[in-house]
């Protein structure tokens, strides 16, 4: 990514996102603080949004989607442990802003959105910004982007009734699969690993996120 001439009110602004709701909240992985120092959180908000971009809560970035509070980026991105030659498949592109903070940490992003006016406001926003390791896709995110797998580290930022088995069968062994289950409106997020082919899952803290809609999701 370039580095964005901007106000100082912004890189200052994300300073103090950061100490205070990332690393003050035991977020310890250093790719990810450094991350989302760089990331500039208010371009991936509708204007009207933007003087609350670097406050501790979701934003409704349209179409019934939302761009996750900051401290929901980064505990999510930590549990998947990237590695900079590790390739990652993200199921709700959204505004952008997960994947922007992804590709800076690992080789190549995988984003999927179902919705495609997001998934081309994103891409606009992304490209440029000047990241050129993300590749989009519409489509059905429960059931993967196939055709690259496997994938050392897979996130889902909506919530699912089961782990899909497509997004299993597509991670990578010893991978990380990062996912919300639970209700449609409230869920638990899951850590899921695969070795020697059993698979295991984690449950790290209870959440909330807008519903994975699809054939291994909830139905429209």
């Amino acid at each position: 990514m370039g580095e964005m001439i901007e106000a100082k009110e912004w890189r200052h602004e994300r300073e103090r996102m950061v100490k205070g709701q990332i690393i003050a909240r035991g977020v310890e992985d250093q790719r990810v603080v450094d991350a989302m120092l760089r990331v500039p959180r208010h371009v991936f908000v509708d204007k009207i949004y933007e003087h609350q971009a670097y406050n501790d809560y979701p934003l409704s970035v349209g179409h019934g989607q939302t761009i996750s509070q900051p401290y929901i980026v980064a505990v999510m991105t930590e549990l998947l442990q990237l590695k900079p030659g590790d390739t990652v498949l993200e199921i709700g592109t959204g505004s952008g802003y997960q994947a922007a903070i992804l590709a800076l940490m690992c080789k190549m992003v995988y984003t999927i959105e179902r919705i495609s006016a997001l998934r081309e406001q994103a891409r606009e926003r992304l490209e440029k910004l000047g990241f050129t390791n993300i590749a989009y896709m519409t489509g059905d995110g429960s059931l993967g982007w196939p055709q690259f797998a496997p994938y050392d580290g897979i996130i889902v930022t909506a919530g699912a009734p089961e782990v899909p088995n497509a997004l299993i069968e597509q991670l990578a062994e010893k991978g990380r699969l990062v996912i919300p289950v639970g209700s449609e409106f409230f869920q638990t997020l899951n850590v899921v690993t695969k070795q020697r082919g059993r698979v295991f899952r984690k449950e790290i803290f209870e959440c909330t996120f807008v519903p994975l809609l699809g054939k291994q999701g909830w139905k429209e």
